[in-house]
């Protein structure tokens, strides 16, 4: 089950299924050097501004050489607004991660990403920052991380001007394995804008994996999202619960 579970988190950012980027889901546990992956669908329902149905899809691949270790991800998302109406998000992420010690590793990040329903036309942001690992246990992990990055907001709510800045971002994250055949993941997030504390985001994400055979597993995946400063028209608080199937490769 191990080979389905992420061990980072570190980023801000809206996914293609919420508002936040969980790079939990970014890194895949393996001992052995060279690519791996996943591919995975899912399916939810939603609320944002309407209720709608959607469907995703999201790739991920890296490759990890002695301490060096590289991510990629890209997401997409179709959704079915009010039953009649289709919108689409997606997004991408880079990362490379150098690990200098055993529980310390530092960390290079790149994204970009649009959201039609949350009326963000792009977000693009570039950070650093280090990662701790604060146990040594292989039934239970716990993460902790503080990152800087620099971020680039255009809203299509009519009133919001071009948002330049540098944002915070503090979380703690934990995995957990009370079977061989089933993992549980949570992440939570604090991120505020620098300049002013008052605009900040915090989330939760929390998932549930089961091995089904080798290679797959479903997961669903429940992400609540607060927003202090949304575009106009969002409300402060959305919500995402997801299901879908994983195949991981190496």
């Amino acid at each position: 089950m191990k080979y389905f579970v992420a061990l980072l988190i570190i980023s801000f950012s809206i996914t293609a299924k919420s508002q936040i980027l969980n790079a939990e889901s970014l890194r895949k546990v393996t001992d052995t050097s060279g690519f791996s992956g996943s591919v995975s669908l899912g399916f939810s329902l939603k609320r944002n501004v309407n209720d709608y149905f959607a469907f995703s899809s999201s790739t991920h691949l890296q490759y990890k050489m002695n301490k060096h270790l590289v991510l990629l991800k890209n997401d997409i998302e179709l959704k079915n607004i009010e039953g009649n109406k289709f919108e689409n998000a997606g997004i991408t992420h880079l990362r490379y991660n150098y690990k200098f010690h055993p529980r310390i590793a530092w960390e290079v990040f790149a994204q970009a990403q649009y959201n039609k329903v949350s009326k963000i036309d792009f977000r693009g942001l570039l950070g650093m920052g280090p990662r701790f690992k604060l146990t040594t246990s292989e039934d239970y992990k716990f993460y902790f991380g503080t990152q800087l990055m620099y971020e680039v907001e255009e809203l299509n709510d009519g009133f919001t001007a071009i948002q330049r800045g540098f944002r915070s971002t503090s979380y703690l994250s934990f995995s957990l394995y009370p079977t061989e055949t089933v993992t549980i993941v949570s992440t939570t997030y604090y991120q505020p804008r620098i300049s002013d504390f008052g605009d900040y985001r915090i989330s939760n994400q929390s998932s549930l994996l089961v091995d089904l055979f080798k290679n797959f597993a479903f997961k669903t995946t429940y992400t609540f999202i607060y927003d202090e400063t949304p575009a106009v028209g969002i409300p402060n608080s959305q919500y995402n619960l997801e299901s879908g199937f994983v195949y991981s490769f190496d």
